[in-house]
């Protein structure tokens, strides 16, 4: 059942809040999944990037720093989950609860930032592979990692000044229905909107130039080539699976609460809210599924990664696909190479 309060005594802002009885049966399970399995997959993840892939290159950079957002996720999913569990009542305190939603929006905001960077890495290797920045040192790697979370850091630092009220049940989040829509935070919105529709532009922009160079050369089957498309494509739908519901979701109820707004009591418009709001709640949990697939990006970019995670699986190190295509080009450059010499002698001979 929806109720509402008044939370800013100066703007005298109403926003919705719910009790959250579905919430409590629906996103517990799914928290406590992400938070194993990304804890097994980035710890391992974190555990190869560190101590087995070495020299690192620019694309590791990148890699790692995902994993990185993710680790922020899961410092904070536990507290997550205790709170859907108690039906939204926060009991950490207001400090911590505004370091949790910033770890939070961390990894949102860096996960798609970072898998942006990743896709535009390899469309630039792919239809770009002599351009200076495919040479790029690890240390100008990691400056642009860094300035990759400042911009984060930045776009979500307002999350401290957040106020969640004093009531019997302690709130702790950084999205809630107003119903006041000409004073919603307009950095908030586009900050939201920002952090994944410009990398979904990107993304969607590198895996359509790069399928088209492709085909335009018929490069399709180049085994380094087969491993580029493989990893824009995991990337895209890894992105879409994990950003797009949330997104969709948020503005829809942008675009509902500003036609109710013109038509109901204030009241009226958090109970024609409450469903979408649940689903809103539901589809941000899903943006978590990024910390326990974002693995599967790595297996599939780095073939040290590969083979370690198939020796920790007792699995064979070598794809027979990969290693017949390599036995193949092998034969057929010492073939050339032998019909280059035998050319040569008989030029000479002549």
């Amino acid at each position: 059942m929806m109720i509402y309060i008044l939370q800013n005594e100066f703007l005298r802002r109403m926003k919705c809040e719910f009790n959250g009885t579905l919430l409590k049966s629906v996103l517990p399970p799914l928290l406590v999944t992400e938070f194993v399995f990304g804890v097994l997959g980035n710890g391992l993840a974190l555990w190869i990037f560190c101590f087995h892939l070495k020299p690192w290159k620019s694309s590791t950079v990148l890699l790692f720093n995902l994993a990185m957002a993710d680790f922020l996720l899961n410092m904070a999913l536990p507290f997550r989950t205790s709170y859907y569990i108690s039906e939204l009542n926060w009991i950490f305190g207001d400090i911590f609860c505004n370091i949790c939603l910033f770890m939070l929006a961390m990894n949102r905001s860096g996960s798609a930032f970072f898998l942006m960077a990743i896709a535009v890495d390899r469309y630039m290797r792919v239809v770009h592979p002599h351009h200076p920045i495919n040479s790029l040192s690890v240390s100008k790697a990691m400056l642009g990692a860094f300035a990759i979370w400042l911009l984060t850091i930045s776009m979500n630092a307002h999350i401290f000044t957040l106020e969640h009220g004093n009531m019997t049940k302690k709130y702790c989040e950084s999205f809630m229905v107003d119903t006041d829509h000409q004073r919603n935070l307009i950095w908030r919105k586009s900050e939201f909107v920002l952090s994944f529709y410009m990398p979904l532009c990107v993304i969607l922009y590198c895996t359509v130039h790069i399928i088209s160079h492709l085909r335009g050369r018929q490069l399709a089957q180049h085994a380094k080539i087969k491993k580029a498309l493989c990893v824009i494509t995991v990337v895209v739908v890894l992105f879409i699976i994990c950003f797009l519901p949330s997104n969709i979701t948020q503005l829809l109820i942008w675009i509902k609460t500003r036609q109710l707004a013109s038509t109901l009591n204030k009241s009226e418009v958090c109970s024609a809210l409450e469903n979408l709001t649940i689903v809103f709640y539901i589809t941000i949990s899903l943006t978590y599924l990024n910390s326990m697939l974002d693995p599967v990006v790595y297996y599939f970019s780095s073939p040290v990664f590969k083979n370690i995670c198939r020796k920790a699986l007792h699995l064979p190190q070598a794809d027979p696909t990969e290693s017949t295509e390599k036995k193949t080009r092998e034969t057929g450059s010492q073939t050339l190479t032998s019909h280059q010499r035998h050319s040569s002698s008989y030029i000479q001979l002549k």
